[in-house]
């Protein structure tokens, strides 16, 4: 039944409702539409709807968008006055769908904060949403947002559903959210590193502990490998020398599974009393196909693992033939409060009636403390080199090694390390700091992408881009250029989708020329087609050329700039068989062979449970291609923080270690600024969490310093990381010679030479 009209402006003060720290005035309509608006539509007040079919859940009334032209439409409430800068807001709405016009299927419905700065820029803030808001139930919307900048107007609507269906909102609740206490580090003191925790793993008693998933059969056969895969003998062999041979060799037995009749069915084993929760656990096995229906058809093959109502993937590869194929990978068990009621691994993937067969799997712990220990050995032959501080005393002058002192201190490392920024954060000055002290590397996360610079034919906006420019080149910072063009179809904007190929050529050209003369000589590198590996839609539109094409219009517009490939789930996750190291090397050779100019081979480095052994075996096999590797995109999540500076340390070090890899990129470090939950190193309110601190410990670990006395000779000798140095040179009398100089790449010694 509806109880009043549309509310066409604020008027009046409502009930604080949800606890005074509730920002918005009447949250639950208990004074009517006092302090609410339609936005772009009539809104109604009601306490009952559909002959009592819906009726409020939080008080005595809710309220009725109506008259909905499009999907913006919606209720809203200004609250201005009410929000603080950098403050961390909660945000919880109850919501359903209404009307004759409401579908049988689901909606998406939004929150969405509306905010206009003082200097005039505005911005649309998605707080939170539910593609699966329908008219048979309340549900709630649940979200945060910051606002960075100084506000002149702000207002929260809630919107989404189609033109016409009515959207109903029970409650509004927005307040300063509460810091939860960061769960504690996991306790893995009784995890044994490296042991299989599969049962009778080696068929030596035929096929206990396994059982087939369905109605597939399960029997035991020989002529299997009699060594463990690569990946698993770089993880199981000692570190502190050779690879080793690996620990044990295998028997050449395999599970031989027949009567295949669905692509899931394969030999499992139920593991929930031998999981670790938290615990990082590499996958290694031999797999193979046969039988007739595999002849001449490509088959996936995966190691799952299930959770409760959970699938993780825990390693993946396409098996093109009759061999044996390692597969490899990795998973963790997140659990909450309590621990899974059920874990279970399986082999799947074939396509019916293909015979499957598994030799020499292992799941076991990796052990990180013992892979950073050798990663450390790794880096010192990489990322250092011997330095002579040769001091000579001036003509006259009395022996310059009689009880000169030298202290050494490095100021910065050399090694690329740079991170995400977007335009909204530079409003936001304690971001800004943190970014600005802690990177010498930037990307933008959105600001060169084609459909923000132009959304809408000849509409081109690159102010935001400038302005992040000016801020990186204010601080002396590199900058990536990300990118060019994208070829994922989804990534395309509407208006570039519906042109002709004579037109879109004629876009393209467009594009990559306004670009690259704008801004010849600022970006150090580009992105020139993002995703090719799991996109084509230029290529589909344009000819098997194009891609080629672009690179080469790229290089005669910026010959300075270094054009990448940027690509995800390369980079040794084994979870994705269209991103294979082998399938990135050939797309660059074949680009290459069509007079591209690949510089340099992204991997993004959207990573889950990272294994060393798994990262740096793929690694290898791309620095065969000669070009620099850069993680471009790298991050990693857990809703454990002490578990993703883990993560977040095994990336690091292994990317460090590495010949190959000239820098590292990360997708953001702020909370609510990044592309994945529980990613961040810095929370909203600018607080450094355990991953933060990891990132600096080893920013600080790769900072060489050095003090002592020269030798009889007037030598005083390190071995240093590459980068920036201050030395100090104090004489027996108190002189001090002061002198700056740089640590560069190279195989021999450098010696400075300081005359006292």
């Amino acid at each position: 039944m509806a109880i009043g009209g549309d509310a066409g402006q604020v008027v009046g003060d409502g009930g604080a409702g949800a606890g005074d720290d509730n920002i918005i005035l009447n949250p639950e309509f208990d004074s009517g539409l006092d302090n609410w608006s339609g936005s772009g539509c009539k809104i109604e007040l009601h306490d009952s709807l559909d002959d009592g079919k819906v009726l409020p859940v939080s008080g005595k009334y809710f309220v009725a968008a109506t008259g909905r032209t499009d999907t913006w439409n919606g209720v809203q409430q200004d609250v201005t006055s009410r929000l603080q800068r950098k403050l961390l807001y909660e945000v919880a709405a109850t919501v359903r769908l209404s009307g004759a016009a409401a579908t049988p299927s689901p909606c998406e419905v939004r929150a969405t904060v509306a905010v206009q700065n003082t200097d005039g820029r505005q911005q649309y803030i998605s707080v939170a949403k539910s593609p699966a808001v329908s008219d048979k139930e309340w549900v709630q919307l649940q979200g945060k947002f910051l606002l960075n900048g100084t506000v002149a107007k702000a207002a929260i609507y809630i919107e989404g559903p189609p033109a016409g269906v009515d959207l109903l909102l029970d409650s509004l609740v927005v307040k300063h959210a509460q810091k939860a206490t960061p769960a504690p580090a996991p306790d893995f003191k009784n995890l044994e590193y490296g042991a299989n925790i599969l049962q009778n793993s080696d068929l030596d008693d035929g096929v206990n502990g396994w059982f087939g998933l369905g109605s597939c059969a399960l029997s035991v056969h020989g002529g299997a490998p009699r060594v463990l895969p690569p990946m698993a003998r770089q993880s199981l062999s000692p570190l502190d020398g050779d690879d080793g041979d690996g620990g044990e060799p295998l028997n050449g037995k395999h599970i031989h599974v027949t009567n295949r009749a669905q692509t899931w069915m394969g030999p499992a084993q139920v593991i929930t009393d031998r999981v670790t929760p938290y615990a990082t656990y590499q996958v290694s096995a031999w797999v193979r196909v046969g039988g007739q229906q595999a002849a001449g058809k490509p088959q996936n093959i995966n190691v799952a693992v299930a959770v409760d109502s959970q699938w993780l993937n825990g390693g993946q590869v396409m098996a093109l033939d009759e061999r044996w194929y390692e597969i490899g990978g990795s998973f963790r068990v997140e659990s909450s409060s309590t621990p899974p009621s059920r874990v279970m691994l399986y082999v799947q993937g074939p396509d019916p009636g293909v015979d499957l067969m598994v030799a020499g799997l292992r799941v076991f712990p990796v052990d990180r403390k013992a892979r950073a220990k050798h990663l450390r050995k790794l880096t010192d032959k990489v990322r250092k080199r011997d330095v002579v501080v040769k001091v000579t005393a001036a003509a006259g002058g009395a022996a310059a090694a009689d009880g000169v002192e030298v202290r050494v201190r490095q100021v910065s490392n050399s090694f690329p390390l740079g991170a995400c920024i977007m335009r909204t954060n530079m409003d936001n000055e304690d971001y800004v700091d943190f970014f600005t002290k802690h990177f010498n590397w930037a990307v933008f996360g959105n600001e060169l992408k084609w459909y923000w610079t132009e959304p809408e034919k000849g509409q081109l906006n690159y102010a935001d881009a400038d302005d992040l420019l000016k801020l990186c080149a204010d601080h002396g910072m590199c900058v990536r250029g990300h990118c060019i063009f994208w070829e994922v179809d989804s990534a395309v904007q509407q208006w570039v989708k519906a042109l002709p190929a004579d037109e879109l050529s004629a876009a393209v050209a467009s594009r990559i020329n306004g670009l690259l003369t704008r801004y010849k000589g600022k970006f150090r590198h580009y992105d020139v087609n993002n995703e090719m590996l799991h996109g084509s839609f230029y290529q589909d539109k344009l000819g098997a050329g194009a891609r080629a094409a672009m690179f080469r219009a790229a290089s005669e517009l910026d010959p300075d700039a270094l054009l990448f490939v940027n690509d995800y789930n390369v980079e040794g996750a084994c979870v994705d068989v269209r991103a294979t190291p082998e399938a990135y090397i050939a797309q660059v050779t074949g680009l290459q062979e069509q007079g591209a100019a690949v510089g340099g081979v992204g991997l993004q480095g959207h990573v889950t449970a990272p294994v060393g052994a798994v990262v740096r075996a793929a690694l290898d096999r791309l620095a065969v291609l000669g070009l620099p590797l850069w993680f471009t995109e790298l991050d990693v999540s857990s809703a454990n923080e002490h578990v993703r500076a883990d993560d977040l340390e095994a990336m690091l070090r292994e990317a460090y270690a590495h010949p190959a890899v000239d820098g590292v990129v990360l997708w953001g470090f702020w909370e609510l600024s990044m592309s994945r939950d529980d990613a961040h190193l810095v929370d909203a309110e600018g607080e450094v969490n355990e991953a933060g601190r990891r990132l600096l410990q080893l920013k600080r670990e790769w900072l060489t310093r050095a003090h002592g006395r020269a030798d009889g000779n007037g030598e005083f000798r390190f071995r240093g990381h590459h980068g920036a140095y201050h030395v100090d040179v104090v004489t027996p009398a108190g002189a001090k010679i002061s002198q700056e100089f740089t640590v560069d790449k190279d195989d021999a010694p450098l010696v400075l030479n300081i005359t006292v």
